[in-house]
């Protein structure tokens, strides 16, 4: 029987076992030190605030593995011998696999500061990561004030789950706005005041030098590039992730910041796969990077690799853009492309909308030669992923967007009241552009 052996227990190995299972009766072991069980890592931080527990977070059943007949290792991969199709493991011992797939995922990527090694310095981004922080960080007396260096999601989900506990939280943010590289300014400039107004010290334009222990080997203290000195317990490193990657370097195959992968998730090596926040595009899908850490994607990729692996070989083909996240109370869905002034296209044109209250947004991307449609953000407004996804591969216009908001309604009790005044603002919007 042939041995699919799946490295990591994430969304993309997990959802590869699943359909490979679906599939046929390969024999399929799935290998991960991190935690016994798949579980939601985008949910890490309602277990720190209380509003889940651990096993709410495990999507199956522990009999789940068993009766689909996935074997479970709890072990971490060395090395990988690809001329003897054999996994050595750090705690001794081997597994050999008939085909192999890495999908071991992202780690927390850092810039060599001083003090990274001292206790308290951390990510967000595995069990580990949330068990230091209880640890770290258990209320406000044994850790009254924590510095967050770096902006993002995971930035702004540390800092969110730390002020549910009355936890100081400062914020050193290099940009003007918070995540000003990835939205356009006016969203930007929004999600800053918002974040100011949960009580985060959110510092921009400001960077960390290096971090500062105490003599039993704990953080005290960061230090920042313009010299100033601020007390800590807690330091999270939220500066972005990389591919976890390391145990391959002696291996053979082929690696850049991810493991390289044409769009079947094939390697330079036969019968060795890569998925997920580790995998690499050889070349890049359209306008998407070439290592997507995201969940869908992962999830996709999943899908898409276990059809290869039973025999009918399937590309990886994600569709159209799309996302979403939460900034504390605000909603955030994107779909197609709308960049940051810094990524911005020569052809790209965006029409900006804003409540009066502060709390809703909405901006739309289009080509100003051609008109068409290219992507659109919405902040505390829902809207319909089929909808949108239906109207970027029709290549509607700008303005037929614009007309027919209401068809994207998620919940138009609560949204309808907007699309007069996007409207009307569109007009104003459009008056001034076309004279």
């Amino acid at each position: 029987m042939e041995h699919i052996v799946i490295i990591g227990n994430g969304i993309a190995g997990v959802t590869a076992a699943r359909h490979i299972r679906k599939l046929s009766e390969k024999k399929i072991t799935i290998i991960s030190a991190e935690a016994d069980h798949f579980f939601s890592r985008t949910a890490l931080m309602y277990v720190y605030m209380g509003h889940m527990r651990w096993r709410d977070i495990e999507p199956y059943e522990h009999w789940f593995w068993e009766k689909n007949r996935l074997e479970l290792k709890k072990a971490y991969v060395e090395t990988v011998d690809t001329n003897n199709k054999t996994l050595h493991f750090k705690e001794g011992g081997s597994i050999t696999y008939d085909k192999l797939i890495i999908a071991t995922g992202s780690t927390t990527n850092t810039f060599g500061w001083e003090g990274l090694e001292l206790n308290g310095v951390q990510g967000l981004v595995s069990k580990q990561d949330l068990e230091n922080l209880e640890k770290n960080a258990p209320n406000n007396k044994d850790c009254p004030r924590a510095v967050i260096v770096g902006g993002g999601l995971i930035g702004v989900e540390m800092a969110e789950m730390l002020r549910t506990r009355k936890i100081e939280v400062t914020m050193l943010v290099r940009e003007s706005a918070f995540w000003e590289g990835t939205l356009p300014k006016p969203e930007a400039e929004m999600i800053s005041r918002h974040i100011i107004s949960h009580g985060v010290d959110l510092r921009h334009n400001a960077e960390l030098d290096k971090i500062l222990g105490d003599d039993k080997g704990n953080v005290r203290a960061i230090v920042t590039k313009e010299g100033e000195e601020i007390p800590c317990c807690v330091v999270g490193i939220t500066t972005g992730v990389k591919p976890q990657i390391s145990f391959l370097q002696h291996s053979k195959i082929e690696t850049d910041k991810g493991v390289l992968v044409n769009r079947k998730l094939e390697t330079n090596i036969e019968d060795v796969y890569a998925i997920g926040d580790c995998a690499q595009q050889r070349e890049p899908i359209g306008n998407r990077p070439p290592i997507e850490a995201v969940w869908y994607t992962g999830r996709m990729m999943g899908e898409a690799l276990a059809q290869t692996i039973c025999g009918k070989p399937f590309e990886y083909n994600p569709g159209n853009w799309f996302n979403s996240a939460k900034f504390f109370d605000i909603e955030y869905q994107t779909y197609g492309w709308v960049f940051s002034e810094s990524k911005r296209k020569d052809y790209e044109a965006q029409f900006h909308w804003k409540c009066a209250s502060d709390l809703r947004c909405v901006t739309i991307s289009y080509n100003k030669n051609s008109n068409e449609f290219l992507g659109i953000n919405t902040f505390g407004i829902r809207m319909k992923h089929e909808v949108f996804d239906r109207w970027l591969n029709e290549k509607r216009s700008v303005d037929y967007v614009i007309e027919n908001l209401k068809q994207a309604n998620f919940d138009p009790e609560f949204y309808k009241k907007y699309e007069k005044e996007i409207l009307k603002e569109y007009e104003i919007f459009t008056n001034i552009v076309t004279s």
